[in-house]
């Protein structure tokens, strides 16, 4: 079958100023998934590949440009999911770490657990190789504005601002397999230790051969309360749609728990959405040499991607 890939850059308020980057930051995100898709490689590797593109953006909340907790500092969520045949990995708390994604994809190959948190994941990281890089290095400018904003109103602030959100890519590839791949710094200012929706099974994402693969994002504690991501998976197991059951699940979240939230769906057959009830959510995704993007309600831009290379 045909490949497809969909990421989002985290769903939120996005100011019409630093649309361009972030719509450009999925786009390249995008590519990187369909380029491993398109050579054969698996939808594993191409969720990891292009969440890495995202965590290394210093425009979005994950990796290079995390929020910083209440002490100023990085702490980073991650989950990877294979549909084929339901393994997971996940981290929460870690600092440090570059991409976090690559760390939770060791945690789901390397180890018989599915999260590991904080000095644990710290410690399986060295006896893996990976190499801690200085926490300053993580933080950007924006992020520390924010924090410093924050710290002066004395409240945390329950929406993203800026736009930057938890970043996320799902697809299916040529062999009909599925996955997902969730990447965050959290919310500006969180209490240390702080672990949201991202690195939770069901949450965050789940990914599932006989259904499809769902990437989250919005307020930890909202999703957390109705597990968003296996909410839609049952949904579409009652017959809806991709995108009847990404609305029927953020319509009850908003309904629940007054929250809102975005997603990023495919089914088993390349069928796929992005959905979102937040101000905005940017994404983009790729089936048919076709990159398709938004961040409004309503856009979705089509070029042949011969048009963006």
């Amino acid at each position: 079958m045909k490949p497809v890939i969909v990421v989002h850059g985290g769903a939120g308020t996005i100011v019409q100023e630093y649309d361009k980057e972030y719509r450009s930051g999925v786009k390249r995100a995008a590519l990187r998934g369909y380029d491993i898709l398109r050579q054969g490689g698996d939808a594993v590797t191409a969720v990891e590949e292009a969440v890495v593109v995202l965590e290394d953006n210093p425009c979005f909340n994950a990796g290079h440009g995390s929020v910083l907790n209440e002490d100023g500092e990085v702490e980073m969520d991650a989950i990877i999911m294979d549909g084929k045949d339901l393994s997971s990995g996940a981290v929460s708390a870690v600092k440090c770490i570059a991409n976090p994604v690559k760390l939770a994809r060791l945690v789901m190959e390397k180890t018989d657990h599915l999260l590991l948190t904080c000095k644990g994941a710290s410690l399986f990281a060295k006896s893996q190789g990976i190499p801690e890089i200085p926490g300053e290095e993580l933080i950007t400018e924006r992020s520390r504005e924010r924090w410093k904003k924050n710290l002066k109103s004395g409240s945390i602030p329950k929406s993203v601002v800026r736009g930057t959100g938890t970043v996320g890519a799902v697809a299916v590839d040529s062999q009909g397999n599925v996955a997902c791949a969730t990447s965050t710094g959290g919310v500006s200012n969180k209490m240390v230790g702080r672990v949201g929706d991202t690195p939770c099974i069901g949450s965050g994402g789940y990914a599932d051969n006989n259904v499809g693969a769902v990437s989250t994002t919005g307020v930890g504690e909202s999703i957390m309360k109705v597990t968003l991501a296996r909410l839609i998976l049952h949904y579409m197991e009652q017959g809806m749609s991709v995108e009847e059951a990404s609305d029927a699940g953020l319509n009850y979240m908003k309904t629940r728990v007054d929250d809102t939230g975005g997603v990023i769906v495919v089914n088993s057959v390349g069928e796929w959405t992005a959905k979102f009830s937040s101000n905005q959510m940017s994404w983009a995704a790729v089936k048919d040499d076709n990159l398709q993007c938004g961040i409004y309600l309503g856009e979705n831009m089509i070029n042949p991607i011969s048009e963006t290379l």
